[in-house]
């Protein structure tokens, strides 16, 4: 039997790769001699993950789709592209799978496992399905989704639609945040407020929590912060903390946020549908702040299955920077004085937790390679 070639196809975020990575360590466990192989973005974050693993990977290039005619023939240019360059990788191997994971350069690589008719598969963990996604679906024959309500998204598609939940890396297993707090010289007697607007950062996250390191200061005694800002805000957020009075880590990036998500006490974040799957896994209490600007609104989503089970809080990134912050500090504030309120949020996000899904993830798709 062939241990079958696995092709994963998105990019752009972490929040499209990590799943993806997800799957593939589970399928190399099952499966030692698979070939796993990724079609990702030029952007320079799907590069910075990858080269941390063991996988090789291809770089597409990519536009979203527009009907503004230069932008129209901008994106077809790329698509063909693209597609002719997934066609070549895809053909040297013979069993194969192709599982799209979000992304405007999943969609030239499914479209050419389509014409080559390798299997393709739909990885969509957010709530709401992108408009990438929902063209991709119409070429896919299994499509797994994180939230059971996201099925009626793909109602009309002829695909088997599998709820299994957001595949989480191996790291959450076995996450060590004692290493964590050790190599980050971590204040042992202190608790930890986490600051992560996902591995691109956000900007506006940022501003928000700089706004409030005077007032965090009262907090000095009992809390720590680490702010992951995001490669291209370190400068500047770091400058901010030049004169806190409250302890800190400034970095730009952090790859064990399996560890980190475990060592926090309380966390402010976006809520893409990875992160919030890591906060529940993690147990952490969450202050989400939706990033605004979808027209779907997708990540309000995403957080309102923490708010619903009490794990998580919304707050809105507003344009106005002070009222942004004072919102924030609104909510943020009594969290930090209140420890039975975190204890509480911790627990609820066991009950939202579904830490099998890549498992269950790569065992259909063993299945499918079995076939081919």
């Amino acid at each position: 039997m062939s241990s079958g070639s696995f092709f994963f196809a998105g990019g752009g975020t972490g929040g499209h790769i990590y799943p993806a990575i997800a799957v593939a360590e589970k399928i190399i466990e099952m499966r030692p001699n698979a070939k796993i192989h990724f079609f990702v973005s030029d952007r320079d974050i799907d590069s910075q993950i990858l080269s941390k693993t063991s996988f090789t990977y291809t770089k597409l290039s990519a536009k979203g789709f527009s009907f503004h005619p230069s932008r129209l023939v901008e994106f077809c240019k790329c698509f063909l592209k693209s597609t002719r360059l997934a066609k070549q990788v895809m053909t040297e191997n013979e069993a194969a799978v192709l599982v799209g994971v979000g992304g405007f350069v999943a969609a030239p690589a499914c479209w050419a496992a389509h014409k080559l008719k390798i299997p393709v598969a739909l990885l969509n963990v957010d709530s709401v399905p992108g408009r990438a996604n929902k063209i991709i679906a119409r070429w896919a024959d299994e499509i797994f989704v994180q939230f059971e309500q996201t099925r009626k998204y793909f109602a009309g598609c002829k695909a088997t639609i599998n709820a299994f939940g957001c595949p989480l890396r191996s790291s959450f297993e076995n996450p060590e945040p004692e290493k964590v707090k050790g190599d980050l010289n971590f204040d042992k007697n202190k608790r930890i407020l986490l600051v992560a607007g996902g591995s691109s950062g956000a900007a506006n996250i940022n501003e928000a929590v700089c706004l409030l390191l005077g007032k965090l200061a009262a907090f000095a005694g009992n809390w720590q912060i680490v702010h992951l800002t995001g490669i291209n805000n370190y400068d500047k957020v770091k400058r901010q903390y030049t004169n806190a009075k409250i302890s800190y880590r400034v970095l730009d990036y952090f790859d064990n946020m399996a560890g980190m998500l475990a060592a926090a006490d309380l966390v402010v974040g976006r809520s893409g549908a990875g992160s919030v799957a890591e906060y529940a896994a993690a147990c952490v209490p969450s202050i989400c702040m939706p990033y605004p600007y979808h027209k779907d609104m997708h990540q309000y989503r995403n957080a309102d299955k923490l708010v619903e089970a009490g794990a998580g809080i919304i707050v809105n990134d507003l344009p106005d920077a002070k009222k942004r912050a004072d919102g924030l500090w609104e909510e943020l504030e009594p969290l930090l004085k209140d420890e039975k309120k975190r204890e509480k949020m911790k627990k609820f996000c066991t009950a939202i937790a579904n830490k099998d899904a890549a498992i269950r993830i790569a065992e259909s798709l063993i299945r499918k390679a079995d076939n081919v």
